[in-house]
């Protein structure tokens, strides 16, 4: 009976980690996606989406299998609570790179523009936030987990900054709107990326400490 609970968790571990895997691929090629403006990649990650999808309906119900044939305790449960709960906010970034990819395609149709954003730095921290979040999951590291939660903030002030040039341009050039707002959606969606690696990062702490870290609980 432990022997298969035990696997049955190990199952469910590299499960995730898979998805894990698929997300960040997904996001890498949305990042390729903004800087070279091209439609094509954008076109493959739409496409490619539902391999997330299926893969978290799988992960969800295999927790649930686990869940009612050995009904855990203790650092268990809270293993499988914590790993349905990093499968929503993988799926939720699946989603976030088809947005992504979607507003490329968009704006990929106009050949110029006054404005444009560099998205290259917060694109590189909200990479680099998903990437350390199951890093720290893989190892159970606490500290990489809090860094990773301390990131976010400066995810959100670039998101501001580009917010408040948005508005800049979009007084000058009120002929691009459509162009400018997509160009703004995008740095929205880059920081709900940070915002999904930020709960995984929560979900690795609660899951070594048992402690919920979540609204600055911490």
């Amino acid at each position: 009976m432990t022997k298969h609970f035990n696997r049955e968790l190990e199952k469910l571990k590299k499960l995730i980690l898979s998805l894990g895997a698929l997300a960040e691929d997904e996001v890498r090629m949305a990042i390729k996606a903004i800087e070279l403006k091209d439609a094509e990649i954008a076109r493959k990650i739409i496409i490619d989406d539902h391999r997330i999808d299926e893969m978290e309906v799988d992960i969800e119900e295999e927790c649930l299998k686990v869940l009612a044939l050995h009904q855990p305790v203790a650092v268990d449960l809270r293993f499988i609570v914590a790993v349905i709960k990093i499968n929503n906010d993988l799926e939720r970034i699946g989603d976030e790179a088809v947005n992504i990819a979607e507003r490329v395609e968009s704006l990929a149709k106009r050949k110029s523009s006054s404005f444009y954003y560099d998205y290259a730095k917060m694109a590189q921290k909200a990479e680099n936030m998903l990437k350390m979040s199951l890093d720290a999951l893989v190892n159970l590291d606490i500290d990489l987990a809090f860094k990773v939660i301390t990131m976010d903030d400066e995810v959100d002030n670039i998101q501001s900054e580009v917010y408040q040039l948005t508005k800049q341009a979009l007084r000058k050039h009120s002929d691009e709107e459509a162009f400018l707002i997509n160009q703004f959606l995008i740095s929205r969606h880059l920081e709900r990326i940070a915002d999904h690696a930020t709960n995984i990062a929560e979900e690795v702490i609660y899951l070594i400490e048992g402690e919920i870290v979540r609204h600055g609980n911490y």
